[in-house]
């Protein structure tokens, strides 16, 4: 999945309480990352906690495997991106692109993976089957489990357990601060007047026929409610992660805007398509077309580049900044 595009499909608030229906579309942003100005020598052996439980030892970085691609983000903005000889299929970022691939949708290679001798893998408690975890494991290969990232929250602790597996914590506290000081800039730019918008989160696949309407547990709740938003479908009562779309739920999430992944509404037909799926254009979002997109690779990512993402909801949502 590739990663942030600012692709602006119908949009956003002026200075009333009611926002206007379009806006211009914003220009796509290059797809890559910003490793820190410095690159690190890794300070080893070292050894780290593991979510699943264990003590790692990490004796080498000279070649890293991060299983997914939220990992492999975080290991090529600490600097270390010349060390990295995989990718999971999501990391599909510049300096990523083009190497191979030995994990897809959380399914990972272990003959793949093996097979080019890593010293270091990564993974987080998403990353399967167990029977490969395993195996990578009793080749002798270090792998160090992350817990995955569900909010905002999240992104600086995650950074900072990539960063000391890879011995460089130093980079880490670096990383750090500059992913809060951009978060911290971009949520001052979210006008402090009017009615916070009332935003569904849709995981939608028109190819697979999968309509889903984003509740509690989704993973968007904390991104809506820093770009100054309300989750509708957490607001409606919808407890755990997805519930199947119905006319019903959406009319009791009532949304201002749909927020969608950018491939989930290519695949339904853009925003004609979108509304088009039953209780969609009955809701104060379907009536005006009221759409915001972010790519499919980081809009959960809760990384190096959520300040991006959140760019992209706040413009996408109120305008851009004057």
């Amino acid at each position: 999945m590739p990663a942030l595009a600012l692709a602006l499909v119908a949009t956003g608030c002026g200075d009333g309480s009611t926002p206007p229906r379009k806006a211009p579309t914003a220009q796509a942003a290059p797809d890559r990352v910003e490793p820190l100005a410095d690159a690190p020598e890794p300070r080893l052996p070292g050894t780290v906690d593991s979510a699943d439980g264990r003590k790692v030892t990490v004796t080498s970085t000279e070649r890293i495997v991060p299983l997914t691609g939220s990992l492999n983000e975080i290991v090529f903005t600490l600097g270390l991106g010349e060390r990295v000889v995989a990718r999971d299929i999501t990391a599909t970022f510049e300096q990523a692109a083009k190497l191979p691939v030995v994990t897809r949708a959380h399914d990972v290679s272990a003959e793949s993976v093996l097979s080019l001798r890593p010293t270091v893998v990564l993974a987080d408690t998403s990353t399967g089957p167990a029977e490969a975890i395993e195996q990578i494991r009793d080749a002798g290969v270090p792998l160090v489990v992350v817990a995955p990232a569900k909010q905002l929250a999240d992104v600086s602790t995650r950074i900072e357990k990539v960063a000391a597996a890879l011995g460089v914590p130093k980079s880490g506290s670096a990383l750090k601060q500059r992913t809060q000081d951009r978060i911290a800039a971009v949520r001052k730019t979210i006008p402090a007047h009017g009615d916070k918008p009332r935003v569904a989160f849709l995981y939608v696949r028109g190819s697979a026929a999968v309509y889903l309407l984003g509740g509690a547990e989704s993973g968007a709740s904390s991104l809506l409610e820093a770009a100054g938003a309300v989750d509708a479908g957490k607001e409606s009562g919808l407890k755990k992660d997805f519930t199947p779309i119905t006319s019903e739920a959406l009319a009791a999430a009532a949304p201002d805007a749909i927020l969608v992944m950018s491939k989930g509404l290519a695949s339904v037909g853009g925003v004609d398509g979108l509304v088009k799926i039953p209780g969609v254009a009955e809701t104060p979002a379907g009536m005006d077309r009221r759409v915001v997109s972010v790519e499919d690779g980081v809009l959960l990512n809760y990384g190096p580049r959520t300040d991006e993402v959140l760019r992209s909801l706040v413009t996408q949502l109120y305008g851009a900044s004057k």
